[in-house]
Parts: C-alpha cells; sequence; structure tokens
C-alpha cells in the first residue's frame, strides 16, 4: 500500500527508475513512484519519469538566471544524451530554453544540492532540493553521458565501412543482440565506477562520523551517512539487476549463436565444394572445346547445318550463303568494286588519309595502383552508374566526349560512301562504319570520365581529312551528350547519346539511348539507327572483358532501303566465331542484295547477292533461304594498335590524340579538364582530389541554379528541335562554335574547371 510506503524506499524506486538503462524496478513500483510523488511535491521531483528501459528523465531543478532573479524554477528532460529545460511542461510542445549535449559535456557538483555542468562555452548552474535528488540526477547525467559517447564512438566507427542495404534476418537478429549485450556490459562498467564513487564518499563520512564531538554536529553527520548508504545500497541493487539482465542474455542466445555459427560453417563448406566443382568443370569443357574438330569455311557446304550463315531475327528467314565460282556471269555487276573489284575499298585513296600535323604517338604508362573493387562495389548493385563515386582508379584518361568522338576513327568509310553512286553499296558502307566503332572497346574495360554539364570537346581536323567535330555535355542526370560532325567531303553526322547503365553485380550493363543521324550532301540519303548493348563482365572476380550484343536497323529514309545487323553474344558453348556480325541490305521491297559478314573487333565483309533460293527447314523448323554470291570483298578491317598500347590503356592511334593539349580550344574543353590531365600524367591520388574538387563544385552551382528557380541549364552550342523523321526532340547544333574559335572569343563559356 502506498500509505505504508516509508521514505528509504521510496527514494529507492526513485532511483532505480531515474536510471533509464537499467531495469531495476517493475511497471507497478513505478506507479507507486509517480503517485508517492504527488503526495510530496518537492521541486526537483521527476514527476514524468518514465519506466524502466527508457531514455528520458524529466523532473524540476533549479537553475541560476541572473543575479537579479536568483535561481528560478525551471522543467528539465533528459532524453538521448541531451539535457533540455522549460518553463514549464506546456512548454515542450512548442519552445525550448536550451540544450546541452551530454556527450561533450563536463558534470561537477559544488555542494551537496550543486550540479554544474558546462559544454562548449556553456556552462548550467543546477540546484536540487536535497543531496539525494542532486545525486538521482547526477547519477542518470553519468549513465546517459557514457551512453551518448558510446553512440558517438560507434557512428564514427560505422561511418567508413556501410553495410549492405540487404542482409538475412538472422544476420540483423545477431548483430542486434550482440549490440545489445554489449550496452549491458558498458552498463555494468559504469555502475561499477558509481560504486567505487560512493563508497569513496562512504568512507569519507564514516571517517569524519568518528572524529565528531559535538552531539549536534554528530546527528548531521550521522543523517548524511545514512543517505550515502541508501545511495550505495540503490546503486549495487541497481548493478545486480544489470548482470542479471546480461546473464539472461547471453544463456538465451548462447544457443542461438551456436546453430547460426554452424549453419555459416556448413555453408562456407559447401560454398567450397561448389567452386571446386565449377573449376574442374571448366578446366574439362576447356579441354574438350581445344580437341574438338572444327569445320572451316572451305568444308561447308549448303546441306550442312553447320553451313548456316546467318541466325535471322525475329521474323527474318534465316539463310545459307554458296560462293559462286570465279568464272561465274555475275563477277563485274557491281560497277564500283562489290561485285568483282579486286581492290578493296578501303585501300584507295590512301595519300588523302595522311594527317598533315605530326600528332603524339604515346602517353605515360599506366601507374600500378592495387586496389579493393569489392569494397567499393558492394554498395552499388542496381544503381545507375553515373551517380556512384568512383575513383580515377577505374577510369581511363578521357572523357565520354571524347570516347564518343573516336566513332570517327573510320572516317574514310564515309568519304568512300559519299562517293558511291549506288545507295546500296553506300549502305554497305554506312554499316561498315557503324560496326567499326566498337573495334576500339574489345580491351578497354575502363570508364571513361562522366563528363562535366557544360563541358565540351572539339576535334578540328579540318586540314588533315576534312572534318570538324563538337561535342557537348547537355544534360547530367541522366548524363547525355551531343555531337555534330561536319565534312567537306560531303557528309554531315549527328547524334545525340544518354547513356544508361546498371551494375548487376557480375557484370557491368551499358544502354546507349538515342539516335544517329548520317546525311549525304550530294544524293541527301538520311540514314539513322541506333547502338547496341555493352557488357562488361567479370567485375568482381576474374579477367575482365567486353562483349556488345543486339540489334542495329539502319534505315535510309529516302530510299527505304534497309540494313539488318546482328551482333551474337558470346557463348562458351557456341562454335560460332566470338564477337560475330552478320547482316542483310535489303531494298525498299525487301529484296535481299548484299550479305555482311565479320566480327566487331576485326572487319566486315560484304558478298553481291547474285541469286536465291528456298532451302531446307532448319533445327529450328524454318525454311532457309540459299543465297548464292560472289566472293567476298573487304569493306573495313582494324588498324594495328600502337606499340606498348597494352601500357597505355589499350589506346589507339587517334585515342593516343585525343587528349594532347591544342591552343585555341574552348575554355569548357574536356583537353583543360585538371583531374583527368592529372590521371594521364600518372598522379593519381592528386586527380582523386581533384576530381572530388570539380564533382563537389558542380552540385554548388546546381543547388545555386535551383535555388534562384531558374529556367534550368541551357546548352552553350546545341538546342532542341523536333526530328521530322524520328520525331523526337532532342539536342541539334545551333551553330556559333567555330566562329568563336576563329575570333578566340570565349566570353560565353562559364568557369567550369
Amino acid at each position: 500500500p502506498i500509505g505504508r510506503c516509508i521514505y528509504g524506499e521510496s527514494r529507492i524506486v526513485l532511483f532505480v527508475s531515474a536510471v533509464p538503462c537499467l531495469s531495476g524496478c517493475t511497471p507497478q513500483s513505478a506507479a507507486e513512484l509517480r503517485m508517492s510523488d504527488q503526495g510530496k511535491g518537492s521541486a526537483s521531483t521527476p514527476a514524468g519519469a518514465l519506466a524502466p528501459g527508457s531514455d528520458t528523465y524529466k523532473g524540476w531543478l533549479f537553475k541560476w538566471t541572473n543575479y537579479l532573479k536568483g535561481y528560478q524554477r525551471r522543467w528539465f528532460v533528459l532524453s538521448n544524451g541531451l539535457l533540455s529545460y522549460y518553463r514549464t511542461q506546456a512548454e515542450m510542445a512548442h519552445t525550448c530554453r536550451g540544450t546541452i549535449n551530454l556527450a561533450t559535456a563536463h558534470i561537477d557538483t559544488e555542494d551537496a544540492c550543486n550540479i554544474v555542468l558546462s559544454s562548449g562555452g556553456r556552462t548550467y548552474h543546477l540546484k536540487a532540493s536535497t543531496e539525494v535528488e542532486r545525486q538521482r540526477w547526477v547519477t542518470a547525467l553519468e549513465l546517459a553521458k557514457a551512453k551518448a559517447i558510446r553512440m558517438m564512438n560507434d557512428q564514427s566507427d560505422d561511418s567508413g565501412d556501410e553495410e549492405p542495404t540487404t542482409q538475412s534476418d538472422r544476420s540483423e537478429g545477431i548483430q542486434g543482440t550482440l549490440k545489445t549485450l554489449i550496452s549491458k556490459l558498458d552498463d555494468l562498467g559504469t555502475c561499477n565506477d558509481l560504486i567505487a564513487k560512493h563508497g569513496a564518499a562512504l568512507q569519507r563520512s564514516l571517517s569524519e562520523l568518528e572524529a565528531l564531538r559535538v552531539p549536534v554536529e554528530g546527528g548531521e553527520k550521522v543523517k548524511g551517512v545514512n543517505e550515502r548508504a541508501t545511495l550505495f545500497r540503490i546503486t549495487s541493487n541497481a548493478m545486480i539487476n544489470a548482470c542479471r539482465d546480461f546473464l539472461d542474455l547471453a544463456e538465451t542466445h548462447s544457443r542461438r549463436w551456436q546453430r547460426a555459427l554452424q549453419y555459416e560453417r556448413e555453408q562456407r563448406i559447401h560454398l567450397e565444394e561448389t567452386i571446386e566443382q565449377l573449376a574442374k568443370q571448366h578446366n574439362s569443357l576447356e579441354r574438350a572445346w581445344r580437341e574438338a574438330p572444327t569445320l572451316s569455311k572451305g568444308e561447308a557446304s549448303d546441306e550442312d547445318e553447320d553451313t548456316e550463315y546467318f541466325d535471322a531475327m525475329e521474323d527474318s528467314p534465316a539463310f545459307i550463303t554458296v560462293t559462286a565460282t570465279e568464272n561465274t556471269q555475275h563477277r563485274s555487276v557491281s560497277p564500283y568494286g562489290l561485285g568483282g573489284q579486286t581492290n578493296d575499298w578501303n585501300q584507295e585513296n590512301v595519300s588523302e588519309m595522311q594527317p598533315l600535323r605530326r600528332r603524339r604517338s604515346h602517353i605515360p604508362d599506366k601507374p600500378n595502383y592495387s586496389l579493393n573493387l569489392w569494397s567499393i562495389m558492394k554498395n552499388c548493385i542496381g544503381k545507375e552508374l553515373s551517380k556512384i563515386p568512383m575513383p580515377v582508379n577505374f577510369n581511363e584518361p578521357l572523357s565520354m566526349l571524347q570516347r564518343l568522338t573516336e566513332d570517327l576513327e573510320y572516317h574514310e568509310l564515309l568519304d568512300k560512301a559519299a562517293r558511291c553512286e549506288s545507295s546500296l553499296e553506300q549502305l554497305c558502307l554506312v554499316a561498315a562504319f557503324s560496326v567499326s566503332s566498337y573495334s576500339t572497346t574489345i580491351h578497354r574495360t575502363a570508364k571513361p570520365f562522366n563528363p562535366l554539364l557544360g563541358e565540351t570537346y572539339e576535334l578540328d581536323r579540318l586540314e588533315d581529312f576534312g572534318y570538324r567535330s563538337l561535342c557537348e555535355q547537355v544534360s547530367h542526370h541522366p548524363p547525355a551528350a551531343s555531337h555534330h560532325v561536319i565534312s567537306q567531303r560531303g557528309w554531315t553526322l549527328w547524334q545525340e547519346i544518354t547513356i544508361a547503365s546498371k551494375f548487376r553485380g557480375k557484370y557491368l550493363s551499358i544502354m546507349p539511348l538515342g539516335a544517329i543521324h548520317l546525311q549525304f550532301h550530294s544524293s541527301g540519303n538520311h540514314y539513322v539507327w541506333r547502338k547496341v548493348t555493352s557488357t562488361v563482365h567479370n567485375i568482381i572476380v576474374g579477367k575482365l572483358w567486353i562483349d556488345q550484343s543486339g540489334d542495329i536497323e539502319i534505315v535510309n529514309h529516302r530510299t527505304k532501303e534497309t540494313c539488318q545487323l546482328k551482333f551474337s553474344p558470346y557463348s562458351y558453348f557456341s562454335r560460332e566465331v566470338p564477337r560475330k556480325v552478320t547482316g542483310v541490305v535489303s531494298d525498299s521491297g525487301g529484296q535481299a542484295h548484299y550479305i555482311l559478314s565479320g566480327t566487331w573487333d576485326d572487319k566486315i565483309e560484304s558478298s553481291k547477292i547474285v541469286q536465291s533460293s528456298k532451302g531446307g527447314s532448319g533445327s529450328e523448323g524454318k525454311q532457309k533461304t540459299v543465297y548464292q554470291t560472289l566472293s567476298p570483298k573487304l569493306l573495313w578491317k582494324k588498324y594495328p594498335l600502337p606499340d606498348n598500347a597494352e601500357n597505355m590503356y589499350f589506346f589507339s592511334a587517334l585515342a593516343l590524340t585525343l587528349n594532347e593539349p591544342e591552343d585555341g580550344v574552348g575554355l569548357t574543353d574536356s583537353r583543360l579538364r585538371p583531374d583527368q590531365r592529372l590521371m594521364e600524367a600518372g598522379r593519381w591520388d592528386e586527380a582523386n582530389s581533384e576530381k572530388q574538387r570539380l564533382e563537389e563544385k558542380q552540385r554548388a552551382v546546381r543547388r545555386r541554379r535551383e535555388a534562384e528557380a531558374t529556367d534550368g541549364f541551357q546548352p552553350q552550342w546545341f538546342h532542341k528541335r523536333t526530328n521530322a523523321i524520328t520525331g523526337e526532340t532532342n539536342f541539334v547544333y545551333k551553330g556559333g562554335y567555330w566562329e568563336a574559335k576563329d575570333s578566340q572569343d570565349w566570353s560565353m563559356c562559364t568557369e567550369i574547371f
């Protein structure tokens, strides 16, 4: 019964409920505490104190305000390591008068009833009504301070190594239990310190009691000894309760931990056995593949299933090619060389391709820096690659704008196509050009730099090869670049490419979005096509390698002639040539005229069809078309890589010149980007720091633009227009760049570096 609750027992309940991390009283005792406190009405009574396990402790204290008003009664709330105060309890809903962080605070006691809190130049002078009340608050403050310091240390330890966003429930349960046990263990340490402190105070009081001579003074000291003994007993009980909680938790979870540990051991053993089996299977398959007999092209016939030349796309018939004899009457069908001329197309007019200016042929060797890829990539699965902060260790010293410009490496194919009188022959060369842009990617597994918004790149080869190229980053999220090329040799090319990329754990998919437009000046032939998907394999384990897969449809919108290209994905079990590309060039009526074949990393050949007939059914039940063709003619062949290319990021001859410093370029040109320049020089640590500075500068500009509520970023050299052929709205070149370069007036350029 509450009426028989003695003063000492009431103080025990008060203290235990004031320690939020110790469960030393039951909900029933907490109710007794609130009822007994209401009857006493003490100035520092924690009438709002919560049940054990709560992190909040509330109560009245007197706070020093100034010399005129002295100490004033205030409502204090201790929660989550912060001590806040209010004039009244009602003010908690709207007005906080002050807060002090206990993690960095110093707690001191001046006399029997005073508490002094100081942190960061702020000091609170507090007073309780009795020494016992003061000690309750001091104990609660010290426990809250210890917990706040632990939380701060835990956060600093966890900030550098975030755990994956997805974990098993079993792992989460173990981690939560461990944290609870660690917290309880820390509580024991704190209580141990308090017991030592109170024990020393009790010893001093007993010593003073023995030396007393005056009876009145002796009564006061005896009272003090009793209060200190009570506090000592309360703290000891709290510590015992904490020990009991710790022991109960340990016994409850011990068997669960043992089962979980045994399960993890079994899973690890199973995984090791699986990996070992896969390795053995891999070796067996590799040996079988090497020993298996292979059919040469000359052994193929139109009756053999292996002579299928092209795995056709959906809704297209599969076909087989048969090369006609050399004395066929169709030898000279093509007036330009597709039919029977002996000279290869890309061997003509070699003298026209020689550059007038000697450019660099090497860059500093790539440094050998080791880096734990998984530690960076483990939290990136499923995210957009352009939004992941990457060190330059994964980059090559070229920007995406420069990689886009590399499509022009075999520009002579377009020069020859511009001279074609036959639109079908021209379409064959355009198809070869579309494939040639992938030849530089076979060893280029590094990531180009993401261009800054408004960054540009020019490639002025007017004197050497008759063309000028300009790229500009017109959007950052999603990343989009616009490209425009005009050639004095009869063609114009433009495109806007948005790169969508996803990291899938084992591989990285890169999906270029957007159409490529090519128009020839004399004929008006307007070709449109799109790029295929690039995939980088073995991102985590193994040697990186890249593959291209998908279909390309090239359409001449003036004549309605088409070319269907198929990039076959690599398969370990396939007997096809790796990186195979096949295609059919058809007129507006759908009749096939040329067969294209080759690989995207080596060459493309064309064969003129002289006769077609229906063959037998293939393995899938589809009827095959047998094409009789003339001997294949080489359209395009890849240039050999420069010497020492393996130490220069596998750059081609053109790629080595792309970042070469040039005079007179725009202020936003990629050649002037400092982090990219530092990386090329082999100073990767400085490059990483500079990359972070540039990215932060770009974010600050974006925030300022959003705060000013402007219309958003507007590119300097491109503007949005709707294409009459495709109906798409994209950025196209509006002019002015080359005129600005001629006059060297770059006043309109913003400072982005």
